[in-house]
């Protein structure tokens, strides 16, 4: 009988393929190896990283230079919202603030001078490893110091503050790339002593490998952090907006555009008011844009999406006078344009600078004529 039975064929589903099992994963193996390579070897999205320290040093900037005439009642020592208040709540929640170490007003104006300064040199990228932790604590100080007065711009504001400190963000359009430049283009025009590679020390390479590695990680991983938080974020309010009645009827944005703290131009508002078409297209189009991005970020239908996204932020922006949230959104939403588009983007913008520079259509110039042969006149 066991004679019998090892001459019986296996039945098909007991048999495996060898092939096809080695083909998978030999395929798995390689998306693992591809993934480690481009998180442990190449930093990724290098113009994106810098559009948004560009972006939020910029917007940060302005926030402060517009309530620059209302710092004292907003951040002060001598605010409705006391430092004594302040310091109360801190207790419960576990903020701290640099603007509460001293109650003189003369601290409070070099504190509020130090901001502005340290939110133009992180725009211009000048020692930007630094001044992004530094720049972070600043937005971290003047958020705690007014938790209260808020529109959720520097809520975001301050999470991408944090998340920017692990990234690279000032290797493209900084400071400290043209210094490096200037450094390579120097160090490349004069040769190295002699013997200077014999008497380095193994350890320093090791050492600047590993440097290597943790930048990179650390940048990749702050990207995708970044990322996944704006999906989280489009994703949530999609999803919190598709619960409620008014976006499920049409007339949400109706409500909205009504609102007395919202309507910073109310013969505006009334204008759009009066097109309920409009305002019921709008209001579908806000919840399905918001949770389809999380969805159409690996294809080319991202770019529609986007495209239609900064069109609601800017609407959001001039209809209900929340600049600053509807900046950091827009800012936000950079993280998922590809390099090769700021570079084209770069590019195009160059072309233009020299087009501008050349004259543009101007006639040639006789030393440009004297280039042109003469040409002969028409015969007779």
């Amino acid at each position: 009988m066991p004679a019998e039975q090892a001459s019986l064929p296996a039945s098909p589903s007991s048999r495996t393929d060898p092939g096809t099992t080695g083909a998978g994963a030999r395929r798995w193996s390689g998306r693992v190896a591809a993934l480690r390579v481009t998180l442990t070897e190449r930093p990724v999205s290098l113009y994106a990283a810098s559009v948004l320290r560009i972006g939020y040093g910029f917007l940060y900037l302005a926030f402060l230079l517009r309530e620059f005439p209302h710092r004292h009642e907003i951040w002060g020592p001598g605010s409705p919202w006391t430092p004594a208040l302040a310091a109360q709540l801190f207790e419960q929640t576990g903020w701290s603030s640099i603007l509460l170490l001293s109650d003189s007003r003369v601290y409070f104006e070099f504190c509020y001078g130090l901001a502005l300064l340290i939110s133009a040199l992180f725009m211009l990228g000048w020692r930007t490893r630094a001044m992004s932790v530094v720049f972070a604590v600043v937005v971290a100080s003047f958020h705690a110091r007014a938790i209260l007065m808020t529109d959720g711009g520097d809520n975001l504001m301050l999470l991408m503050a944090v998340y920017l400190c692990f990234t690279a963000c000032g290797r493209r359009w900084s400071l400290d790339a043209r210094r490096r430049r200037l450094r390579a283009s120097a160090s490349g025009a004069g040769s190295p002593p002699a013997g200077a590679e014999a008497d380095g020390s193994r350890l320093l390479p090791q050492l600047g490998a590993a440097r290597r590695l943790l930048v990179t990680v650390a940048h990749n991983c702050g990207l995708f952090v970044i990322a996944a938080q704006v999906c989280l974020l489009y994703g949530s309010a999609g999803l919190y907006k598709v619960q409620g009645s008014f976006w499920a009827d049409g007339t949400a944005l109706h409500y909205v555009v009504n609102l007395d703290l919202f309507r910073p131009w109310p013969v505006l508002s009334q204008m759009v008011d009066e097109r309920w078409l409009f305002l019921a297209v709008a209001g579908y189009l806000t919840v399905l844009l918001q949770l389809a991005l999380p969805f159409v970020l690996f294809g080319r239908f991202k770019y529609p999406v986007l495209v239609m996204l900064l069109g609601m932020h800017l609407g959001i922006a001039v209809l209900m006078g929340l600049p600053l949230f509807s900046g950091a959104m827009i800012v936000a939403d950079a993280v998922f344009l590809p390099d090769r588009f700021y570079r084209a983007l770069a590019e195009r913008g160059r072309r233009a600078v020299r087009w501008v520079a050349s004259g543009g259509g101007k006639s040639p110039s006789r030393a440009d004529a004297a280039l042109v042969p003469p040409q002969p006149g028409p015969a007779g």
